[in-house]
């Protein structure tokens, strides 16, 4: 190996980034199979090409919105609110020397508080246990986002 791949590869804290970020994106791509899953398991298409080899009447019945496939759609797209501005402030994060236990606490905290997030929210877990969860993920990126600007801020 050579150049800046060499040393990011013997940095833990990057590698312990790279970890938790391929945990939480792996994560976030499944809701997409989840929502497929879903949509046939409840019989509910959002698209006519979907449906487009069923009887006319069929149809009708199948292009309709179903609760629990939008469930899964809303935790998805909070997945992509959250997970996105994660990596980003995390690779900027790792890169700015933080201890190697401080990291890892900042990533374990958000992969937990993603993965309890999605079960809380597909599950429909009483509140505050989705809110508590999706809060937590949020102080954690905070926190890594105050450390970038904290160390490395140039204006």
């Amino acid at each position: 190996m050579m150049g800046c791949g060499c040393y990011l590869m013997e940095n833990d804290v990057f590698m312990a980034f790279s970890t938790y970020a391929a945990i939480v994106i792996l994560k976030m791509m499944l809701m997409a199979p989840m929502t497929a899953y879903y949509r046939l398991t409840r019989g509910a298409f959002a698209n006519d090409e979907d449906v487009s080899r069923k009887p006319a009447e069929e149809r009708k019945k199948l292009l309709r919105a179903h609760p629990d496939v939008e469930r899964v759609r809303r935790c998805h797209q909070n997945d992509l609110e959250n997970i996105i501005p994660f990596v980003v402030i995390g690779l900027l994060y790792a890169l700015s020397g933080p201890e190697l236990s401080t990291a890892l606490l900042h990533f374990r905290l958000f992969t937990g508080s993603r993965i309890f997030h999605t079960i809380a929210y597909v599950g429909a877990l009483p509140q505050p246990s989705r809110g508590l969860s999706w809060m937590l993920g949020m102080l954690v990126t905070f926190s890594m986002a105050y450390r970038v600007l904290s160390t490395v801020v140039l204006l």
